[in-house]
C-alpha cells in the first residue's frame, strides 16, 4: 500500500508498505479521506515534543470498514471515524475516566504511524461509526471534538464572555461549541484572512486583529472586566503568555495549545485575580459524539470549514506551501 513517511523535518515521501495484518479486536480501515492539522505542520516543521522520526503522521480521518470481526456490529464498506487516542486502559488517568490523557497514550500519527496511507488497522474501541455523514465530515470530527472538549473543561456556561485566541481549526472549533453553549465569543488572530472567513462563513461577528493597541480594544468591549473564559489555540509561547492578563477577576483559562518548553505568567496577577488556570488535551468518546449529532442536526457548517483539498500524492511537495499560507486556510483535506 502507499502511505506518506515524514522522514526527519521538512521531508516527506511516498513510500510502499504492506498492508497492516488485522489482529483480532481490530478493524481494518481503508483511509478515504485525512485532515490536516497544527500537529502535522509542527511534525513537518521539527516542532512536535511528543514524536520521533521517522513517522508517517494523520490522525483526522474518515475511513470506510474493510475487515471486522463478526460481533464488532461494524459492516465492509461502512464509514466511520476513528478517535486516534489509544489509551491503556488500565493507569491512573485511564481508572478515572480521562482516557485522553492516559500515561501511556499512544496517538495515531505522532507516538505509532497514523493515517497518511492507503489502509490502517485499529483497535475496534478507536472506531466510530458515522453513518449518514459524508467521508470530508467524518476527517473533520477529530478537531472539532478537540474544541468541544476544551468547552467542557472550561466549563462555557450562557452568556458568559469567551475570547478565544487563534482562529485556526482548533480555536474556530472552540468558538462554535462555545456559542453552542451559549456564550457570547470574540475571536483575535494576526491574520485578517482568517478573521474575514470566520465572519463571512461563519458569523463569528466580534472579531479583532492582533495590533500594538489590542489590549485597550478587549477592554473597551468588555468595560474593562475582560473576559469570563479565554482559550488559546495559537501554539504560541508570547500568546499563551499574553492571555493570562485577559482573564477577567475570578475567571478561567484554558490552554488548548501546546509549546516545547515553558511558559511563565506573574503570580500576583494570577492570585489577585483567583485565576483557574487549565489544560485541554485531546478529547472523549462523549466529545465526539457530542460533535457527530450537532453535525447530524446541521449545527456545524462543516461545508464551510473544508477550504482546501488535495491528494495524498500531492503532500511531499505541497506540505511547504500549505504551512506557509496558513493565514488563509482553515481546514485542508487530503484524498487517498
Amino acid at each position: 500500500m502507499k502511505a506518506i513517511l515524514c522522514v526527519q523535518p521538512a521531508e516527506l515521501k511516498v513510500v510502499d508498505r504492506p498492508v497492516p495484518e488485522r489482529k483480532p479486536g481490530q478493524v481494518l480501515l481503508r483511509i478515504r479521506k485525512v485532515g490536516l492539522c497544527g500537529t502535522d505542520f509542527h511534525i513537518f516543521g521539527g516542532n512536535q515534543p511528543y514524536l520521533e522520526y521517522p513517522r508517517v503522521m494523520g490522525h483526522e480521518l474518515g475511513a470506510v470498514v474493510e475487515a471486522a470481526d463478526p460481533a464488532s456490529g461494524l459492516s465492509p464498506g461502512q464509514l466511520v471515524t476513528v478517535m486516534p487516542y489509544l489509551a491503556c486502559g488500565h493507569c491512573h488517568a485511564c481508572s478515572h475516566g480521562k482516557p485522553n490523557c492516559c500515561t501511556q497514550i499512544q496517538v495515531l500519527g505522532v507516538h505509532i504511524d497514523g493515517g497518511m496511507s492507503e489502509f490502517l488497522s485499529v483497535p475496534e474501541a478507536a472506531v466510530i461509526p458515522v453513518d449518514g455523514l459524508e467521508p470530508d465530515e467524518a476527517a473533520m470530527i477529530e478537531f472539532l471534538a478537540i474544541g468541544a472538549h476544551a468547552v467542557r473543561r472550561g466549563d462555557v456556561g450562557a452568556s458568559e464572555r469567551v475570547l478565544v485566541v487563534g482562529a485556526g481549526p482548533i480555536g474556530i472549533g472552540i468558538c462554535l461549541f462555545a456559542r453552542l453553549a451559549g456564550a457570547s465569543v470574540t475571536l483575535i488572530d494576526t491574520s485578517s484572512t482568517r478573521l474575514k472567513y470566520a465572519r463571512d462563513k461563519l458569523s463569528i461577528d466580534r472579531t479583532h486583529q492582533v495590533s500594538d493597541n489590542i489590549d485597550a480594544v478587549l477592554a473597551a468591549e468588555t468595560s474593562g472586566d475582560f473576559f469570563d473564559i479565554v482559550f488559546d489555540a495559537t501554539g504560541n509561547r508570547q500568546a499563551m503568555e499574553t492571555g493570562f492578563s485577559y482573564v477577567a477577576h475570578g475567571g478561567r483559562y484554558v490552554l488548548v495549545s501546546i509549546v516545547k518548553g515553558d511558559i511563565a505568567f506573574s503570580d500576583p496577577e494570577f492570585h489577585k485575580r483567583e485565576m483557574t488556570l487549565l489544560s485541554s488535551r485531546n478529547a472523549t468518546a462523549d466529545d465526539f459524539q457530542h460533535v457527530i449529532q450537532n453535525i447530524r442536526s446541521g449545527s456545524i457548517p462543516t461545508r464551510a470549514l473544508a477550504t482546501h483539498r488535495l491528494t495524498l500524492d500531492e503532500l511531499p511537495t505541497r506540505m511547504p506551501e500549505l504551512i506557509e499560507q496558513q493565514g488563509n486556510i482553515l481546514k485542508a483535506i487530503a484524498s487517498v
